[in-house]
């Protein structure tokens, strides 16, 4: 009976978890992690102030929780789906095109939840400021990984530059984003979609692949 009381407890715990990361991850990427307190979200979450508390226990570890839960749903919505594509360059653009699916789609309201935060701490030292870089060197570093992929298929080019192959096409995903973000402006995610295509077929050993993608 004592196991089952407390099985009970840790699921119940689990779950005001997922909720609270919901409302955070939500709040974060419009306001920032900045907006964040436990006062604030067991509030809009009608908790109790001591309850969130007990789950994180400050608010720095709440911000952090709530970029390791926004990694997961990065991972879910953007480098999962390029995982059912194969090696190639198909699945370089099947990774890019995920990318703007997340953020058109409002999966954050505020759009790509880390272009929105890592602004915000770009210039401070902290352990959430840490947090923040290291989710984006892996998402670079996922990018170059999937052209290396490409590379060993033999779909890319000899002399294909990876490094920057992976700066242009993560800053044209990464621009249509802001620019919706900023001015309500839908257009850049075709145009974006558009221009990272372009640059695959130039580095394509045989552009043909891409067809019909």
């Amino acid at each position: 009976m004592a196991g089952a009381r407390t099985d009970g407890r840790v699921a119940r715990g689990d779950a005001t978890r997922r909720l609270v990361l919901g409302r955070t991850m939500a709040i974060a990427s419009v306001e920032g992690l900045e907006g964040l307190s436990i006062g604030r979200v067991a509030g809009d979450l009608g908790l109790s102030k001591s309850g969130v508390f007990a789950l994180f226990g400050s608010k720095e570890e709440l911000q952090l929780s709530t970029i390791r839960a926004a990694r997961a749903v990065f991972v879910q919505h953007v480098a999962l789906p390029a995982q059912e594509v194969p090696a190639g360059v198909g699945r370089v653009w099947r990774l890019c095109r995920a990318y703007l699916d997340y953020s058109r789609g409002r999966v954050f309201p505020g759009g790509c939840f880390f272009s929105a935060v890592s602004a915000e701490f770009g210039g401070r030292e902290s352990r959430v400021r840490e947090a923040i870089a290291a989710a984006r060197t892996e998402w670079l570093g996922y990018i170059r990984t999937v052209l290396t992929e490409a590379g060993d298929a033999g779909e890319l080019r000899e002399g294909t530059d990876l490094d920057q192959l992976v700066f242009e096409v993560s800053a044209l995903v990464e621009t249509a984003n802001t620019t919706s973000v900023l001015h309500g402006e839908d257009g850049g995610y075709d145009r974006a979609a558009v221009a990272v295509l372009a640059r695959l077929r130039a580095v394509a050993a045989d552009p043909g692949v891409l067809d019909g993608v």
